[in-house]
């Protein structure tokens, strides 16, 4: 109740005139076009969900005038997304908000002191388990998934077999895997060069034979015309030089999993499984880190499955002295 007559008052203050500024002059536009495809979006569905809590839906990240944002409306915000989500979402939902902000200030709409005291936002606190969200595909499931695409005679089914190796023995984001360009596969090297996060390159090498063969087999059926490294299939098996989106690489993966019948996953996961089988093999993380792109280690420490392990080793030396009384 406390929340909604806050939001109330807010919204009742400053924020009921649609912005309508050009777009190199628009604080959450100048923000999102700063920041790698991958990432815009989500930040941008960030600031939308924000901007619909301030103005109960009738503005979004285009509309809300940003420079009229104070420290009561800012605390609203937190306030709310405390309330629906982890700690670590609502932080970075407010990470976006701080930079626009801060590009508001930069464009004249608040000055320096007002600037100071509406991005003056305390983080979040909570904490999350050891390993991170998710879950990790088994032997099996990686079985099936390679399967299926072998099933494809067409061009797709070779498409996707390596579409699904890069991701096994790689670990990459979707957004890298779609910007991969033919020039970043190096085949002499065994190397692929990826474009991560804030235009970071990063070399990544491939010693997987399995997975050489599968790129092998897409680069005879792609052709060597320079261009996206994974391209779009049209109907009829028609090979095109239209390169695939991150959302085309989810949509790929959602299909082939629901043909190979495995459980559910996310593109995430098959990241989270690179990360852990390495971790489990007794790779040191600073290495694992650098093979991820991550910025910070205690990132790539919550990939680390070890702990978890440790721990369900523990219990199982527990006994309950109960005997099953009715049949399955």
């Amino acid at each position: 109740m406390e929340i909604t007559t806050q939001l109330t008052h807010v919204q009742t203050t400053d924020l009921t005139t649609a912005t309508t500024v050009p777009a190199d002059q628009h604080p959450a536009l100048v923000y999102l076009a700063s920041l790698a495809p991958g990432s815009r979006r989500t930040m941008r569905q960030a600031l939308d969900v924000m901007a619909g809590i301030l103005t109960a839906g009738q503005f979004d990240h285009r509309t809300l005038p940003w420079g009229a944002l104070r420290f009561q409306h800012v605390q609203a915000v937190r306030s709310v997304l405390m309330e629906r989500y982890s700690a670590a979402t609502a932080n970075k939902m407010l990470s976006a908000l701080r930079q626009t902000l801060r590009m508001a200030w930069r464009l004249g709409y608040l000055s320096a002191d007002e600037y100071e005291r509406v991005a003056d936002i305390q983080p979040v606190s909570g904490e999350k388990p050891d390993a991170a969200a998710g879950r990790a595909l088994s032997f099996g499931e990686w079985t099936a998934l390679f399967a299926i695409c072998a099933a494809d005679a067409g061009p797709a089914g070779v498409r996707d077999a390596a579409l699904v190796a890069l991701l096994k023995v790689c670990g990459l984001r979707r957004a890298e895997v779609a910007a991969l360009q033919l020039e970043d596969y190096d085949q002499t090297m065994g190397t692929l060069r990826v474009r991560g996060k804030r235009n970071k390159t990063r070399i990544v090498p491939i010693e997987d034979n399995g997975a050489k063969d599968a790129l092998a087999d897409w680069l005879y059926v792609r052709g060597d015309w320079s261009g996206s490294l994974f391209v779009r299939i049209k109907k009829g098996n028609q090979v095109t030089q239209q390169g695939l989106t991150d959302q085309g690489i989810y949509h790929i993966l959602n299909t082939r999993s629901k043909e190979a019948r495995t459980a559910k996953f996310t593109p995430h996961d098959l990241r989270r499984t690179f990360a852990g089988d390495l971790l489990d093999a007794g790779a040191d993380l600073a290495t694992v880190q650098k093979l991820m792109g991550h910025a910070n280690a205690n990132t790539t420490a919550g990939y680390d499955r070890r702990g978890e392990q440790a721990k369900r080793s523990a219990v199982q030396k527990l006994h309950v002295p109960y005997q099953r009384r009715f049949p399955v």
